[in-house]
C-alpha cells in the first residue's frame, strides 16, 4: 500500500515539475529522445535488413550441405582461387556413391544450371536459369509446385524432355492461357513438354533471381544439352546437395560422413587437404550477422553521445528540482517521512522524465516504419521496444540517483530554514 502511494505521489510531483518548467524539461528531454531514436532506429533498420537478406538466401535451402569445387566464402586468402581452380569437378559417380552410402542424411541430389532462352510460338523470354536436377532435388530446394507435378524417376533417369517452369516464365510464354500444363516450349532448339509450374515467389530484397524466372529439367536431359561431367575446365560444374536433419549435431555428423566418403572416393591421403568444398548456407548467414553486429555497435556509439547529453540534462533538472523543493523536503521529513521515501520520490521523477523522452524516441521510430523503403520491410520488434524502454529507465536512474540521495540525506531543520 505504501509503495503504491509512493508511486502516485512521485508521479504527481513529476507532472507538476514538468508543467512548472515545461520548456526547460522539454529541452533536456531532447537528448534522451534523440539518443533512443538513434539506437532503436539503427537496430530496427539492421534487424529488418538482416531478416530480408537472410530471407533472400532461402533459395539455398535449409539444413543443406553443398559439395562443390568452390567455397561460398572466399576460402583461405586472396590467392586461394588458384588452388581451387585445379580441383576436380564434382562427378555423377560421386553422387551415386554418396547416395548409396550416406546414412545420416535425408536426401542426396546432383544438379547443374545454365542460362538460356525459352520460346513458345512467337513468345520468348531470355536469361532464364535452367536447372537439371536429379532425384530428390525437390527435397534439397523445397520446390513449390503450383500446378501440375514434379519430375518422375522415369523421366529423370530416362532423360526425357519435360520441364517445370516458373510463374513469370509461364506468364511470358502463355500470356493468354490459364493453364500451360501439357503444352510444348522450346529450349536450345529442343521441344519440352510443360508438366508443372512453380508458385509465384516475387523479387527478393538482394535482387537474387527467384524461381519465377527459372525452369527445371531432368539432370540427364541437361547433360545432353550442355557440356558437363567430362572433366574439362570449361564444363558447367555440377553440385551435390545433401539434406540433413533439423539439428546442428545432425548436420555436423552428415558433414563429417560426407567428407570421409568423398576423400575415400577420391583416394586422398590422410595428410593431404580436401580438394573439394563442403558449404553450408549458415556460414553466409553468420558472416552477414557479424557485419550487422558491427553496424549495431556504431548505432550504440552514435546514440550513446546523445543519451549522455540527455542524462546530464535530466541530472541538471533534478538538482534544480531538489533545490526548489528543499523546504518541502524538510517539512516531509519533519512529519515522519523516511529517507527512502524522499529518495524514491526524486528517483521516480527522474525515471519518469527520462521515460517520456524514450517513449517519444520509440514513437518516432514507429512512425518511420510506415515510410516506403522499396523492397525492404521495416518493422520494429518487441525486443527493440523493450531495449529502448530499458535504456530510458537506466538513464533516469543514473541521472537521478545523486540528486535523490542528496535530498534523502538532508537535515529536516536545515531544509525548512532554507526558505
Amino acid at each position: 500500500m505504501l509503495a503504491i502511494r509512493l508511486v502516485f505521489e512521485s508521479f504527481g510531483f513529476a507532472l507538476r515539475a514538468l508543467k512548472a518548467n515545461l520548456l526547460r524539461t522539454t529541452l533536456s528531454l531532447l537528448g534522451v529522445t534523440v539518443g533512443i531514436f538513434a539506437i532503436i532506429a539503427v537496430f530496427t533498420i539492421v534487424d529488418s535488413l538482416e531478416k530480408s537478406v537472410k530471407e533472400s538466401l532461402n533459395f539455398l535451402g535449409t539444413n543443406v550441405i553443398y559439395v562443390g569445387k568452390w567455397p561460398f566464402l572466399g576460402g583461405d586468402g586472396p590467392d586461394a582461387w588458384k588452388e581451387y581452380l585445379k580441383r576436380p569437378n564434382v562427378s555423377y559417380s560421386e553422387y551415386r556413391f554418396l547416395k548409396a552410402n550416406l546414412k545420416t542424411g535425408q536426401a542426396v541430389a546432383i544438379y547443374a544450371g545454365a542460362n538460356s532462352t525459352l520460346k513458345q510460338g512467337t513468345n520468348s523470354i531470355s536469361r532464364i536459369r535452367i536447372t537439371g536436377g536429379s532425384t530428390d532435388y525437390e527435397k534439397i530446394y523445397d520446390v513449390d509446385i503450383d500446378r501440375g507435378r514434379y519430375l518422375s524417376n522415369a523421366e529423370i533417369e530416362g532423360g526425357r524432355n519435360v520441364v517445370i517452369i516458373g510463374a513469370e516464365v509461364a506468364n511470358a510464354l502463355f500470356p493468354s492461357e490459364a493453364d500451360p500444363i501439357g503444352r510444348n516450349i522450346t529450349i536450345r532448339n529442343q521441344k519440352f513438354m510443360v508438366i508443372g509450374t512453380l508458385a509465384y515467389q516475387g523479387q527478393s530484397f538482394m535482387g537474387f533471381s527467384s524461381s519465377d524466372y527459372s525452369a527445371i529439367i531432368p539432370y540427364f536431359t541437361f547433360r545432353k544439352m550442355y557440356l558437363t561431367g567430362t572433366g574439362r575446365w570449361n564444363e558447367i560444374q555440377s553440385q551435390i546437395g545433401l539434406k540433413g536433419y533439423e539439428s546442428d549435431l545432425g548436420l555436423v555428423q552428415l558433414e563429417n560422413e560426407a567428407r570421409g566418403f568423398i576423400r575415400g572416393k577420391r583416394q586422398i591421403k590422410p595428410e593431404v587437404k580436401d580438394n573439394f568444398a563442403l558449404n553450408r548456407p549458415e556460414a553466409i548467414s553468420n558472416a552477414i550477422s557479424g557485419v550487422f553486429d558491427i553496424i549495431g555497435v556504431a548505432g550504440w556509439v552514435i546514440g550513446g553521445f546523445s543519451i549522455l547529453v540527455g542524462g546530464f540534462g535530466i541530472a541538471n533538472i533534478m538538482f534544480v528540482s531538489v533545490k526548489e523543493r528543499t523546504p518541502i523536503i524538510g517539512l516531509q521529513k519533519s512529519l515522519g517521512a523516511k529517507n527512502y521515501f524522499i529518495l524514491f520520490q526524486f528517483l521516480f521523477e527522474a525515471v519518469f522524465i527520462s521515460l517520456i523522452g524514450g517513449v517519444a524516441g520509440i514513437f518516432i521510430v514507429y512512425l518511420i516504419t510506415f515510410l516506403p523503403f522499396g523492397d525492404l520491410d521495416v518493422a520494429m520488434s518487441f525486443a527493440n521496444i523493450t531495449l529502448g524502454l530499458g535504456v530510458s529507465i537506466s538513464i533516469g536512474v543514473i541521472s537521478g540517483i545523486v540528486p535523490a540521495a542528496m535530498a534523502a540525506r538532508m537535515d529536516p531543520v536545515t531544509a525548512i530554514r532554507s526558505n
